[in-house]
């Protein structure tokens, strides 16, 4: 019998429909990009709502700060290797930062509780990840205050740290999108030490309540004085007018906790306490 031509066979699987929403491959392509962005937008303020968050206070710092558990025990295997000691010790060091945001965070959301009538208020928000970003919600959960994580995709993943309240774990493909969210919910930021990306949000802060598009001017806490002043010379911008002295008289620069939260619970009770809601 001559072979017969099946390609049209009518028992030959079809080709799977599907609704273009559903649609993988249109969702990742460029024209799908609109819809990805819109989503960053819409289901972390379903979440919000839903978790009835209605403002934040926002810690940066770096993803490198070990805690002082972490780096006492990397420093004991240094020391005894005899390698790398001089990176433990700095790494010791600088874990004062991390306890300092934890005890900071805490500090924060015993108070934001005492707030009469006031419910998931000032609640701590970090970048997500390890480090400075681990100790503010550390901090929060160590009082059992709920805590959110804007975690990012990266090339080198960046997981979130187990700190997190469950439903306010996020993770963002856009940095613009996350930047958005770190913002428009914030009354008030705390910088630590860090690099490139704790520039950046410092930075990014600093240029939208220059410029009034904020709602309402952003108290901002530089912890670390001796870090900040190594590698930011603000003082320096006004003495060549490039910015002037109004544009810093929200920030403070200091390392203490105790004056860091001092000044954080005055400028939120004046300015934020009967304004929940977004700032831009």
């Amino acid at each position: 019998m001559a072979n017969e031509d099946t390609s049209n066979d009518l028992n030959d699987s079809p080709t799977e429909m599907v609704e273009a929403y559903r649609s993988v491959d249109f969702l990742e392509s460029a024209d799908g990009r609109v819809l990805r962005m819109l989503a960053e937008y819409l289901e972390p303020q379903t979440r919000f709502d839903n978790a009835g968050v209605s403002d934040t206070i926002v810690v940066f710092g770096s993803a490198r700060t070990l805690s002082p558990e972490v780096a006492g025990e990397a420093l004991a295997r240094a020391e005894k290797t005899g390698r790398n000691v001089h990176t433990a010790r700095r790494d010791v060091e600088n874990a004062r930062y991390y306890e300092a945001a934890r005890t900071l965070s805490r500090r924060l959301t015993e108070w934001a509780k005492t707030i009469d009538g006031a419910q998931n208020r000032f609640v701590i928000c970090s970048g997500g990840g390890p480090g400075i970003m681990e100790a503010a919600n550390r901090g929060a959960a160590d009082v059992d205050g709920v805590t959110i994580g804007l975690n990012i995709t990266l090339p080198h993943e960046q997981h979130e740290n187990p700190f997190i309240t469950d439903e306010l774990a996020f993770k963002f493909r856009y940095f613009f999108m996350r930047k958005f969210w770190f913002v428009y919910l914030a009354k008030a930021v705390i910088i630590f030490p860090g690099g490139f990306g704790t520039m950046d949000e410092l930075f990014e802060v600093l240029t939208l309540d220059q410029t009034g598009k904020l709602e309402h001017p952003l108290p901002i806490v530089l912890f670390g004085g001796d870090y900040w002043d190594k590698v930011l010379n603000l003082d320096a911008m006004i003495e060549m007018g490039t910015i002037g002295e109004s544009d810093l008289t929200l920030c403070l620069k200091t390392n203490s906790v105790d004056e860091a939260f001092d000044f954080l619970v005055r400028e939120l009770s004046a300015r934020a306490v009967e304004r929940p809601g977004g700032n831009l």
